[in-house]
Order: C-alpha cells, then structure tokens, then sequence
C-alpha cells in the first residue's frame, strides 16, 4: 500500500516543493542588505559606475592633463580631435577642450554637492519641525516655504548674480534654497503620517526628548524618499548650473558645460565636434542621476513588484481530491494548508491541516488567539489571501464545488452574493470619499444586477431592517457622519443585500463597545433566523460564539484542537488550550442553557 501511495504523494509534493522554495528565495532576497540589492540592479550598477568613472576623472585632473582649463595658445585655435597635445581638439581662443571638460566635471560635482545639500538641509530639518509639531509651527513652516515657491528662480539667480559676484557657489547656495521647498513637502507630509504611529508614543512615553524622536526614529523611517530626491536634486543643481554658465551669467573663468557649449554654439560651423563634447558629457551624468534615483527608489521601497497575471486568483500548489464529504454540508474545509515566507528565510505554514465544516443554516464560531490562522482560513475560502501566500494542500468545497484553483472571474459570481463578508474595523471599510448609500448601491447593482432605483430602495429597505431609524439619513451620510455600531449596521445590510447562503464574519463586534455588541449580534441572530443563511464567524470573544453559534472550531498555532456543539465544547472541553481559553474569560454558570437544564446543573452541584 504504501509503495503505490509513493508516486503518487511524490506527485502531490513536488510543485509545494518547488513553490515554496521561491516563497524561501523571496524572503531571502528581503532580507539582503540594501547594498547588495543595490549591486544585484543592473540600472544601478551601470548609472553608479559610469558616475564614479566620471567624477573620478576629475579627481584626477592634474594627473590626466598639465594644462589649466583657461590656458590659451592662440595657433591652435579650433584645432582639431587628435591633435598633439590636444586629444579632443581646442576651442575658438586655443585652449584644450580636454582639460576644459576635466575641469568642468569639478564644476558640476561640487554644484550637486551644494545645491543638493543645501535643499536637503533646510527641507529635510523644516520638513520634520513642520509635520511632528504643532498647528502653528505647520502653518508657518507652510507660509514660509509657499513664500519661497513664489520667487522666479532662474530669475532671481541673475538678478542676484552682482551679489554673488558671480561665484557659481554662493549661486548653488541660493538655488539649494530654492529647491528645499520640495524636500520639505515631501518630509512633511512622510512626518504627518509617521507621528501618530504607536511606535512614536512609545518613545515619548519612555521619556526621550523630541530632538532625539525626530532624528532615531522619524527621520530613520521616511529616510527612503529622502535619499531619492538627493539623486534629482543634484541633476537639477548641474543642470541649472549650466544653463546660467551658458547664458553668460557668472565668471567666465570657471570653466563648466555651459560655458562650453555655449562656445561650441557660436564656433558650430567651423568645429562642430566643439558642441559634441560636453553636451554628450552633460547628458550623461544628468541622465545618470535620475536612474540611479529610480534605482534607488525600487529598492528603498521594497523588492521589486514580480509580474502577476490579472486575475490568476490564489497560488495554490496541490488540491486534494480524496477528501471527505459532509452529507448537508456548504461549506467544507479539508485538510487546509497556506505558508508564508518567514523571516528566517525559510517557508513557514501558518495554517496546518484545517478541515472544517458549516451546514446550511448552521452557525459555526472559529475561534482562536491572533495569530492562530483562523483569518487566513477565512481568506482563503473567500478567495482573497495575498499574493505572498500559498496554499500547499487542501481543498474547500462549496456546495459541492471546488473553490481552490478557481481565478479571480470564476470567484467573482459567488463573492457578494452566494458568498458574503462582514469585516472587521467597520469604519476603515467604508470609503470616505462617497456616501454610505452610493458604496452599498453599487455593491447591491454588482451583486444582482438590477437597477440603480431598485438597489436603492433595496438598500434603505435592509437599512431599516438593520436597525436604523432614520436610513434615509445614513443613506445620505458619509462614513465621519455615522457611529461605529451605525457602521457596522451598514455593512451588515450590504453583505445579506443579495440573500448570501453562506455570511462569513471576520471579528465583527471587535471595534464595538458591549451594548452595541449585544445589538449587533441579536440583529445576526435575527437575519440568520430570516433568511436560513449559514454563518462563519471568525472571532476571538467567546462571549460572541456562547451567544450565537451552534458549533465551535478552536484553532491553535494554525490547526484546529478541538470542535464540537458550543454546549458540549464549554461544558466538557478536552483540550488543554480550550480549557486555558475558557477559564480565562467565564465560569461554568455563565454558558448559556436551558432553565430547566440549568436547574438540574444546579441541584446536582
């Protein structure tokens, strides 16, 4: 027996195998040093060595050229490429156009260094005081550098230029005040979004210093975008640099690109080549800086995004035919599996065999601590796991049909109608930019297809049935406008919209206060009751499967430990966990029961 199971598990096991090692190559890969994702980028690799070899030529200019870049020696005027001395020929005033463009190289670096620094400074310190403090210091932050955005650049550097005398540093200095603007607004709005992060209060509550916040852990965390408007910037700073140098503003003894193509310009039908040199120079380094920023930003961001046909649906590696069927089941769950990449680079299931089934009409409680995979359970049977995920093994069976394998289209008709989802956190599902009626319409016209009239008085019929007293108004509401428990009521009505045979809810009283728990749970009591739909409920509240669940499946590190009738699991339940569950939340005289029972329970203790 077991030699002709052999070839046959080998079979099952070899695309697991094979999927979950690129699950383990792709965990490995994010947990390589960013410098060694830098050099496995061939955009970067390539943008970052032809930079180096560049500015490297500068660095060396005394070594590579004996002549100054504004040395002139009038016989060789307009020489041309090859000439002794001369590698790439001379200008219109004789002098070496090599030793000009080493030179040039110096100009454009610290013209990078100095308006990309100078932006960077006065953004990134502004942009953190203005996004962690207060209103006022926003407001004033905004109002200076709104203030700065009005200056005409290229303008204001030529008109400042007899401040400057003409020194192309103190220009770059201006100018990096210029484009802090941008850096600024970029923190600030990276700042507002971290300060309220749990992390962040907690550093406030353990008594370290704003100063010390701000720099730790602020700008550690919104540093990414900050290093890739660096790369921009300094292609900006060369590039207005040289547009300045080639209108004739600034010395003309500091020899730049612009200075030199503005030569090449004037001399283009006697030396044409003139013009060739820096352009072709300028363009490279420019054009290098903004893919070495796109390099950098793909990988700051994260490992970069692998193609995904639309639609595919869940990765699934093998699908167990050979499962066994519930007589009157709806849903039934066998033998689940789904892993995940972890951290330590290897592939980790995080649900393990999970076979569970849900009657028609039957609600059954899964029940478990986070973390015990009963969300991912639930996830998988609606079709929805993240592309990380795999499912290794299994099967879920919907009436009679295999729901594994099946592509996002084939998903769609059940989604919403056969099938419906109540999720947690109420108020982070509804979207706040349209109105509470306008998201449940559109749900009820996907899900039915009948018209936007019919939808809508469906929708406030349900809302009325829900609980609602006035679901004109809530119709008419947007999200902010409506209560948590209002919330939920919404959601509830526009998941039972199409009559659904199997309602799945994810923690669907978590976000609610008790009083609006027990409404909650008595309005799925009723609607249950009504439309005879089967129930899942993922919870961790065993007050909640007590109250409304006819059977109980307790789910621990990713397996299920015990099930059975609720009665039955809380009177006598056999396993370790559930006993450690249960005596942490109730005593034997808070599970529900008949009067009679109860009083027979009574005397007999």
């Amino acid at each position: 027996m077991s030699d002709e199971r052999g070839p046959l598990m080998d079979a099952m096991t070899a695309p697991t195998t094979e999927l979950i090692v690129a699950l383990e190559e792709t965990a490995a890969s994010s947990r390589t040093p960013m410098w060694k994702r830098l050099l496995k980028e061939p955009q970067f690799v390539i943008t970052a060595g032809i930079l180096v070899v560049i500015f490297l030529l500068g660095i060396l200019t005394p070594v590579l050229t004996q002549l100054g870049p504004n040395e002139a020696d009038l016989s060789m005027t307009n020489a041309p490429v090859g000439t002794p001395g001369y590698p790439l020929g001379a200008d219109e005033t004789g002098r070496d156009i090599w030793t000009r463009l080493l030179h040039s190289i110096n100009t454009a670096a610290v013209s990078a260094l100095i308006g990309a620094g100078v932006a960077l400074i006065v953004g990134v310190i502004a942009g953190l005081v203005g996004g962690y403090f207060g209103t006022v210091t926003r407001a004033s932050t905004e109002w200076l550098f709104n203030l700065i955005m009005t200056f005409p650049g290229i303008l204001l550097l030529i008109i400042l230029m007899p401040v400057t005398g003409g020194d192309y540093r103190f220009t770059m200095l201006i100018f990096g005040v210029l484009l802090s603007p941008g850096i600024y607004r970029i923190v600030r709005n990276l700042v507002v979004g971290v300060k309220n992060e749990l992390f962040v209060d907690a550093a406030r509550v353990s008594g370290l210093g704003n100063l010390r916040i701000l720099s730790r852990h602020v700008l550690f965390v919104v540093r990414g975008p900050i290093i890739i408007a660096a790369a921009f910037m300094a292609g900006s700073a060369i590039a207005v640099q040289s547009g300045l140098a080639f209108l004739g503003v600034g010395s003309i003894q500091i020899p730049s690109f612009g200075a030199m193509i503005s030569s090449g310009f004037r001399n283009l039908y006697i030396a044409p080549t003139q013009f060739l040199w820096p352009s072709l120079l300028l363009g490279v380094i420019t054009a290098s800086l903004v893919l070495m920023g796109n390099a950098l930003r793909d990988t700051l961001e994260g490992s970069k995004p692998q193609p995904v046909k639309v639609g595919r649906g869940q990765k699934v590696a093998a699908v167990d035919d050979a499962v066994r069927r519930v007589p009157g089941a709806l849903l039934e769950i066998a033998d689940l599996g789904i892993a995940y990449s972890g951290p330590s680079g290897r592939a980790r299931e995080v649900v393990r065999g999970v076979s569970l089934s849900v009657a028609r009409g039957q609600v059954v409680g899964l029940v478990g601590e986070s973390g015990s995979g009963k969300t991912q359970t639930a996830f998988a049977t609606l079709g929805v796991l993240p592309p990380e995920a795999l499912i290794t093994r299994g099967s879920i069976l919907f009436e009679g049909r295999e729901l594994l394998g099946l592509t996002d289209a084939q998903m769609r008709p059940l989604r919403g109608k056969a099938i419906a989802y109540i999720p947690q956190e109420p108020m982070s599902n509804l979207d706040p930019s349209y109105r509470v009626g306008a998201q449940l319409v559109e749900g009820v016209r996907a899900a039915l297809g009948v018209s936007r009239k019919d939808a809508t008085e469906r929708v406030l019929a349900l809302l009325e049935r829900c609980g609602i007293n006035d679901p004109q108004r809530t119709f008419d509401s947007y999200p902010h406008q409506i209560s948590g428990g209002m919330a939920q009521r919404v959601l509830i009505a526009g998941a039972v919209a199409s009559r659904p045979k199997l309602l799945i809810a994810d923690e669907p009283t978590t976000a609610l206060d008790v009083t609006v728990q027990a409404e909650i749970l008595d309005l799925l009591r009723e609607l249950q009751a009504e439309l005879d739909m089967a129930i899942l409920i993922v919870t961790h509240n065993f007050g909640v499967v007590a109250d409304l669940c006819d059977r109980i499946v307790v789910m621990q590190h990713g397996s299920v430990v015990e099930e059975g009738q609720t009665d039955a699991v809380f009177r006598h339940p056999r396993h370790d966990y559930t006993k450690m569950l249960l005596g942490a939340i109730l005593d034997e005289s808070a599970v529900r029961a008949d009067p009679v029972e109860g009083a027979q329970e009574g005397t007999g203790r």
